[in-house]
């Protein structure tokens, strides 16, 4: 298991990274929220972070496809590799890297269109020709699991769909653009136990599709759906490695406490 520095991924034997953050530090005002983090993520697999609430983990998130960039008080150094590419090169196409890098958020987020139009209209503004549209928002829709339920509604309004399928409405719309790393913060927090075990199996069958990186506060989903995971504590990664390694250290460190919380009495 690594515990901080370079290379994990290679050390670990893993596939080369598709993505590589090196030493990214976010301050927002006078306050450090991400101190000196690396963290890698093996091309084809699932990569979940976990910690406790306020620990960085949507922030960081939001460093890796430049959400921060509008944020008056915010400063990011370090870099983020994708592609060879640093994110945070002078000239990057901003709309490409969220393109390229998905993101997911908490709570369902469809637009007030229809269905049909929450995933035709992301492949618009990316200039999809229109001959490729209704092909293209049909293959979303089965990526996301979604397209046998909603097939014959696809005009009726979004907010229509249950929570669990508006959520799988959004990564949908994420899928329809093509990125190579979908990010998702905490995708069933927010729904009921059938609805987030339907996202864990998305979860599973996407990573043959897309690399995942995943926010969870479920330590037990972490370990259902997750090749690799890394803690995340007062900002700093305190541990990374292959799931079952993160789980299974025995050392009495803040990294085992978090992971394995004494029973309430």
């Amino acid at each position: 298991m690594w515990t901080g520095g370079e290379s994990a991924a290679v050390a670990d034997g893993a596939r080369a990274p598709v993505l590589r953050v090196a030493n990214i530090t976010l301050t927002v005002g006078k306050t450090v929220i991400l101190r000196d983090l690396y963290l890698e993520l093996p091309a084809g697999t699932v990569t979940a972070l976990v910690g406790p609430s306020g620990s960085g983990k949507s922030s960081l998130l939001r460093v890796l496809n430049r959400m921060w960039d509008g944020h008056p008080d915010a400063r990011v150094s370090g870099q983020v590799w994708f592609r060879g590419i640093n994110l945070y090169s002078r000239g990057i196409d901003v709309s490409w890297v969220r393109r390229s890098i998905g993101l997911v958020f908490q709570r369902p987020t469809p637009f007030p269109r229809s269905i049909y139009e929450n995933i035709a209209l992301p492949l618009r503004i990316h200039g999809a020709p229109r001959s490729e549209i209704a092909d293209r928002v049909r293959l979303a829709l089965e990526q996301a699991a979604l397209w046998n339920e909603v097939e014959h509604r696809l005009h009726a309004p979004a907010e229509s769909l249950s929570g669990g399928q508006q959520q799988r409405l959004c990564i949908a719309r994420a899928l329809a653009v093509g990125p190579e790393v979908l990010m998702l913060d905490e995708p069933a927090s927010a729904l009921d136990p059938a609805s987030r075990a339907r996202i864990e199996e998305l979860i599973l069958s996407l990573k043959r599709q897309v690399t995942i990186l995943l926010v969870t506060h479920h330590l037990d989903q972490a370990q259902k759906v997750a090749d690799y995971t890394g803690v995340l504590l007062q900002g700093e990664l305190q541990a990374w490695g292959r799931t079952d390694e993160v789980f299974s250290q025995q050392s009495e460190t803040a990294v085992y406490q978090y992971l394995h919380p004494e029973p309430m009495a």
